[in-house]
């Protein structure tokens, strides 16, 4: 990947992860650092998904919306995770 690249995904992360916590419902105490990665593996979970599903082809990179959708599982699966293990401490 070159270096123009990483830097739009990094960028597109960003916004898709913005969006996904301002959906999200409740406050989320997230740096921009995980809104990054949040965006950017919602991305590939949508991707991933669509793929299995048949609604993308391999190589084919979600929509943008797929993305969100994606954000917001990835979202939802760290905050019962966090809730989860800051429980049991």
């Amino acid at each position: 990947m070159e270096g123009h690249g990483i830097i739009y995904t990094i960028v597109i992360g960003f916004i898709i992860g913005l969006l996904a916590r301002a959906i999200y419902p409740g406050s989320q105490k997230a740096g921009i650092i995980l809104t990054i990665v949040l965006g950017i593996v919602g991305s590939y979970v949508a991707s991933f998904v669509g793929a299995s599903l048949g609604w993308y082809h391999d190589g084919q990179v979600a929509g943008f919306i797929g993305s969100v959708v994606g954000a917001l599982i990835v979202l939802a699966v760290y905050f019962f995770a966090l809730k989860l293990f800051t429980k049991s401490s």
